[in-house]
């Protein structure tokens, strides 16, 4: 199942794209921040980190083998303003699965563009990639990220305490899934 799908993608109110080397500093504004690395593996970044982080994502835009992602810039259709990035890992070939991931920048939280952004990646994964079940996850106390999951219909499947060192001290973790026939039975009671 190899996956390269047409950009950008579009919602009602985004434009998911590609990266450009254009967006490091938009990416820089949220990246640099320590309240948007605190869930996050890495620190805040500094400029050239972020832009050497753009340059690996301008590649990123399709499945070939296991591992492949799929990042993409998050804009506004109004006024082209980048307020995130949402991601799609190919996780497993055999078993069709895929890790779905998403960064905002905090001044455009709270209006629904996380869950929209990522509706689109899930339809993404779902009809065009084919996938079985995508998985998220964050960090217990990021209760913004494990609230999307549960609005996007993905169910709570795990919860690991105290299995990883993280930052100086212990992680705990909340794994969500869903599986493409949940997501489908989702989008046709909507439609309904």
């Amino acid at each position: 199942m190899a996956l390269h799908p047409d950009f950008p993608l579009t919602t009602d109110r985004l434009r998911l794209r590609p990266f450009t080397r254009g967006d490091v500093d938009a990416v820089f504004g949220y990246r640099g921040r320590e309240d948007v690395a605190r869930y996050l593996f890495d620190p805040p970044l500094s400029r050239e980190e972020c832009a050497l982080a753009i340059q690996q994502r301008t590649a990123q835009t399709g499945f070939a083998e296991e591992g492949d992602r799929i990042v993409l810039a998050v804009e506004t259709l109004d006024d082209g303003k980048l307020v995130g990035e949402v991601s799609l890992i190919w996780r497993s070939v055999d078993a069709r699965q895929g890790e779905m991931g998403w960064i905002f920048h905090p001044a455009f939280q709270g209006r629904g563009y996380a869950s929209e952004a990522a509706n689109a990646m899930l339809d993404l994964g779902f009809t065009g990639g084919d996938l079985h079940r995508i998985f998220a996850r964050c960090d217990a106390r990021n209760e913004p990220s494990w609230r999307l999951m549960e609005r996007l219909g993905m169910r709570r499947e795990a919860h690991f305490r105290e299995h990883a060192l993280f930052k100086g001290g212990w992680d705990e973790e909340f794994y969500y899934a869903i599986l493409r026939k949940e997501w489908l039975s989702l989008r046709h009671s909507v439609a309904d």
